[in-house]
This record gives C-alpha cells, structure tokens and sequence, in this order.
C-alpha cells in the first residue's frame, strides 16, 4: 500500500496556508502516512486583470486541479469552500469540510474608521460582487472600485492607492497573522457572507474508499450541515461563485437557521429572508429558502444580472 499521499493546492500564501493546516491535522491522526503538496495555479491566479465576474467561468480557483484529480496526478485537493462551484465534475466529491472560521466580512479602513463614520463618496475597493451590492444597499454613496489578486497582491494594490477602504474576509486576514489591519468586522445584518466562507474543504475522487476514509478524519459536521443548506441554496437560485447572493447556516444542536440574500448589482434592491429546521433536512432547507427568495423575485434579480453579462461580452 502507498503510504504517500499527494495534496494539491493552488500556489497563494493563503492556499498554502490551509493545505499546510489539512496536512499537520491528517499526519496527527495518521502518523504513519507521508504527505507532499503540489502546487497548481489556476486560470483565476493567472489572469488578474479583469473582474472575476466578466471571465464568466465557475471553476475559476479549482478546474487546474480537478483535472490533477481525474488524472491521479494528486489524491486530495484543498480549496477555500466559497470558491467551489455547486456541482463538481463527474467522479469527483467533497470528501471534508473543515470547521469554519469567522465568517465574517472585515472592512480594512486607511483612517481607522468603521463604515458608520466614513464620510460621504467614499473609496472603497472589493473584487466580489455580493460585497459590492450588499454594500452600495446599505450606503449607495460609496463609491466603488475592483481589485483582483491573493491577500497579499489587494493589500499592496491599497496601501499604493488613494482608496479610502477595502473588504476582505476575515478568515483569510486572520489566518495569515494581519488581524491588526481589520478595522471592522462587519455585522451580518449589513453583509451576509459568501456560500461556505470560513470553512475549507478536501475533495477527491469519489470512488477512492482510502483517500475518502482518510480525509473524513478532518470533517468537522456542524459545519457540513451548514454548508449542505448554504450550497442548496445557491445551487437552487443557479448562481455561481460571482453572483451577489449571500448565506449564512448555522447549527445549533439540533435545529438549522439560515439566512439568505439576493441583491441587485446597485445595491438598490435586496431580498432576504431566513428560517429554521432540523439538521436532518439540510438540504431541503436551503432548497426552501432559494425557493422563498425566487417568490420575492429573486429570479428577476438574477435574470437581469445574467443578461447584463450577456451585453458586456
């Protein structure tokens, strides 16, 4: 039997941070395997100068390395669980989902302020349309801009601009040490957090019994419940990673809440809504919830977002 497992990852300090923290957490429950990392960059690490939102691909941070999967060229691949798409190729499955970090947004703010107290037209930069629409709804005088690259590319491209602020997750900030820049954490009732941000998760090839059973020795369930619901939800409303819907799950002994939201690219329209279940209904729960959102008139949200697309290409 090899006992030499290969980890695939993308090559940013944030990728290489999380697959580091999968191999230590596997190697203390199995000491007896050796485990190597490969790193991969992906079409979404190459091309830097356009808005996510504009390449119009879904697997944008993790095609490079499903195609390392299918080929057997790695075992396992670890991916930040926002950037995952909703239904993964053919023979591939999620075979963990980490316990989940803060899920917050973090506003990183060149004055120490939080977004209360930031005065009129200010500068803000964020790569994600979910931040930019949630953002413009709470205050459309914001003025927004786009910025592209890993953790360490945004906050150089920042302290080198004129912009007033800059969102990032708070998980990421956190886990490379820079928790010190985060001026706020910014409250869940202003922005909801991206499907699964927070949590990482392994995936493998879904018919290999070894590597699945290995890796479920890091699935933490609370927070693959959540993301069962989360992703539902998204998969439900047919949006990808780059479409301004938002989600929140969270377990609380036996009982689910989530929160979901769809907004317009301006910010001038936001629907949200929430509800309750069992942990056993996961699933159908974020069915649920995309289906009362699409009632609200989500679909004509997206509809209209997808067809602005259709114009811009």
């Amino acid at each position: 039997m090899n006992n030499n497992i290969i980890i695939g990852t993308r090559d940013s300090q944030l990728a290489l941070w999380q697959t580091e923290w999968v191999k230590s957490h596997l190697q203390h429950h199995l000491p007896e395997l050796q485990f190597e990392t490969e790193e991969v960059k992906t079409i979404g690490d190459r091309i830097l100068d356009i808005p996510l939102s504009d390449i119009g691909d879904k697997g944008l941070f993790t095609k490079e390395l499903d195609v390392a999967l299918l080929q057997n060229r790695i075992d396992l691949a670890v991916h930040s669980l926002k950037d995952l798409p909703t239904i993964l190729p053919d023979g591939l499955t999620i075979g963990a989902i980490t316990e989940r970090w803060d899920v917050r947004d973090a506003f990183i703010s060149k004055h120490g302020k939080n977004l209360a107290e930031l005065p009129e037209n200010t500068v803000i930069a964020t790569g994600s349309l979910r931040r930019k629409a949630q953002l413009l709804n709470y205050r459309r005088d914001f003025k927004m801009v786009d910025i592209r690259g890993n953790l360490n590319t945004r906050f150089r491209k920042f302290d080198d601009s004129n912009w007033d602020g800059m969102i990032l997750a708070v998980a990421g900030i956190e886990r490379l040490g820079w928790a010190d820049r985060i001026s706020e954490k910014i409250s869940m009732d202003v922005m909801l957090p991206a499907v699964g941000q927070g949590s990482f998760a392994v995936v493998c090839r879904e018919n290999d019994s070894r590597i699945l059973e290995i890796i479920r020795n890091i699935n933490h369930r609370p927070s693959e419940i959540a993301a069962t619901a989360e992703r539902a939800m998204l998969r439900t409303l047919e949006g990808g990673c780059h479409v301004p819907i938002g989600a929140f799950a969270q377990v609380s002994g036996q009982q689910l809440h989530i929160s979901g939201c769809v907004a317009s690219l301006d910010g001038s329209r936001l629907l949200r809504t929430e509800m309750d279940a069992s942990i056993t209904n996961a699933e159908h729960t974020g069915f649920t919830l995309a289906k009362e959102l699409l009632k609200m008139g989500a679909g004509e949200i997206l509809a209209e977002i997808s067809k602005n697309e259709a114009q811009s290409k």
